[in-house]
C-alpha cells in the first residue's frame, strides 16, 4: 500500500469554499503519528509506505496530471493507493489513473453532495469520471439533499447513480470499484475542520463501519481522504478522527489479506 498526498485546494476556491484542505495531508500524517498502536492484539497492519506528495501545477488541470501520473506510477509497482488530500476535485484525476487499467469500473463514495458540476472545481469530480473515464455506476452515500441542486440531482439519476441504495454489508457491485470518502459526510460536531461544515452528518462509527467494509473488500482498488481543512479544525480533532477513519480501512485491509471476505 502507498499513501499519496495531494496538498491542493485549488478547486475549492473555484467553488467558492472554504479554503484550508491544501494542509490536509500534512495534518493527517501528524495525526497519525499520535494515534494507533503499533502492535494491536487482533490484527497485523498491512505494509504502507508513504510516496510524498504531488507539487501542486499553475493550474488546476496540470495539478491533475501530475496526480494521476503518480498514482498510476503507485498501481504500476504493484501498490495499493491511498490519496489523502486536498480538495474533492482531485479524486477525480486520482482514480482517472485506476480507470485507464481496469474495465467496469464503479465509484462509491460517502459525502453530503453529489459533486457532479459541469463546471472546474472541487465540486466536479463524479461528473467527469463519468463522462471522461466511463465509470459505470456511482452510489454516494450520505447525502444531504438541502445541499444538492435540483439540476445536479436530476443529472446524477439520469446518469444511473443511486443514493443510500447499499449497506457496508451488502455485495457491491462490480468487480473494480474506487471508494471515496469526503470528510464533510461527519457531523460539524466531530469535523468542524472541513471545507463544507456538515450540521446534520454522520457519527464517527457508521462512517468508520463504511471504510473497515471497503478495506475488507477485495474489489475495492483504491480509496482516498478529502478535505480536511486544518485551518477550520478544533485542536486536531477532524485530524484525529481522519486518522482514526483511514487505520479503519487499513484493519479491514489487513483481513483482506488473511483471506476474510467483505
Amino acid at each position: 500500500m502507498a499513501l499519496l498526498g495531494m496538498p491542493d485546494d485549488t478547486g475549492i476556491g473555484l467553488n467558492h469554499g472554504r479554503l484550508g484542505a491544501a494542509h490536509g495531508p500534512d495534518a493527517l500524517r501528524v495525526a497519525l503519528t499520535r494515534y494507533g498502536v503499533a502492535e494491536p492484539d487482533e490484527w497485523v497492519w498491512p505494509g504502507v509506505f508513504d510516496a510524498g506528495d504531488v507539487i501542486p501545477g499553475e493550474t488546476l488541470a496540470t495539478t491533475h496530471e501530475r496526480v494521476t501520473e503518480a498514482a498510476g506510477a503507485l498501481l504500476d509497482a504493484g501498490l495499493f493507493p491511498i490519496g489523502i488530500g486536498g480538495g474533492h476535485d482531485l479524486t477525480y484525476a486520482f482514480v482517472r489513473a485506476v480507470a485507464g487499467r481496469v474495465s467496469d469500473l464503479n465509484g462509491i463514495y460517502l459525502d453530503a453532495h453529489l459533486d457532479v458540476r459541469e463546471t472546474e472545481g472541487s465540486g466536479m469530480p463524479f461528473r467527469r469520471l463519468v463522462e471522461d473515464c466511463g465509470v459505470r455506476r456511482l452510489d454516494v452515500i450520505g447525502l444531504n439533499p438541502m445541499a444538492n441542486s435540483r439540476a445536479h440531482t436530476r443529472w446524477f439519476h439520469s446518469h444511473g447513480g443511486r443514493v443510500d441504495s447499499l449497506d457496508p454489508h451488502d455485495d457491491w457491485p462490480g468487480e473494480n470499484i474506487f471508494f471515496s470518502l469526503d470528510m464533510d459526510v461527519l457531523d460539524g460536531s466531530v469535523a468542524p475542520g472541513v471545507s463544507a461544515l456538515n450540521p446534520m452528518g454522520w457519527t464517527v462509527q457508521r462512517a468508520a463501519d463504511w471504510v473497515a467494509a471497503a478495506g475488507r473488500c477485495p474489489c475495492v482498488r483504491c480509496f482516498d481522504i478529502m478535505e480536511l481543512s486544518p485551518p477550520h479544525d478544533h485542536d486536531g480533532m477532524t485530524a484525529r478522527v481522519a486518522a482514526h477513519l483511514l487505520l479503519s480501512f487499513l484493519r479491514g485491509f489487513a483481513g483482506r489479506r488473511s483471506g476474510a471476505g467483505s
